[in-house]
């Protein structure tokens, strides 16, 4: 397991005590260190790359958030494969931020290949797997160009996830109540679209 440098505990403790512009300023500095040495394909970078992506997250650097995710994505496949845990949490977490942006589509070809990944590597109710199938559902959704059959498959998605999850992770774990919160905006969505006459030609 690797060692956390000091550089490392210093930007983590400061992002735990929200101070997240002075966590940035470290971990873009450890970021260039390990850069600057030639580092540039070990898990030590991809961890740093993995705090930095989560500050920029946190104060809504959400371009430089979902570029950080694809670089730890495509470093994860390189690194472990893509049948790893780790290769499938960078998948969630860099889906996560093409949805947060609205880049519907990337999200659509990144989640089409790694659900099933997903599904066969750590099960069909892995918190993870979870993330994802809530991510391809508000995609879904969300999407303005969304048609009749997209809400359909998107309330059917949550509507398997959100049982899923109680049972496996109880009724009172953040996921489970976002996953059924998810579910009754998607449901009050495709209600709207239902009860909405079809527009005259």
């Amino acid at each position: 397991m690797r060692r956390k440098s000091a550089m490392t505990q210093l930007g983590n403790g400061l992002f735990e005590g929200n101070q997240h512009a002075d966590a940035l300023t470290v971990q873009e500095a450890e970021l260039a260190m390990l850069r600057r040495l030639g580092d540039s394909d070990s898990c030590d970078i991809l961890i740093v790359q993995t705090n930095l992506s989560n500050t920029y997250s946190q104060t809504k650097r959400l371009e430089q958030a979902v570029q950080m995710d694809r670089d730890i994505y495509h470093g994860r496949l390189k690194l472990n494969g893509v049948e790893h845990k780790r290769t499938i949490i960078a998948a969630s977490n860099y889906a996560s931020s093409l949805v947060d942006l609205q880049r519907f589509e990337e999200a659509k070809s990144l989640l089409r290949k790694m659900m099933p990944v997903a599904r066969r590597v750590c099960g069909e109710y892995y918190d993870t797997t979870l993330k994802m199938k809530w991510n391809y559902a508000e995609m879904l959704y969300k999407d303005e160009g969304a048609t009749l059959d997209d809400l359909h498959k998107a309330v059917t998605t949550l509507e398997d996830a959100a049982p899923g999850a109680r049972r496996v992770l109880g009724a009172a774990h953040p996921l489970t109540q976002s996953l059924e919160d998810e579910l009754q905006v998607a449901r009050a969505a495709l209600r709207a679209r239902e009860e909405t006459p079809p527009s005259s030609a």
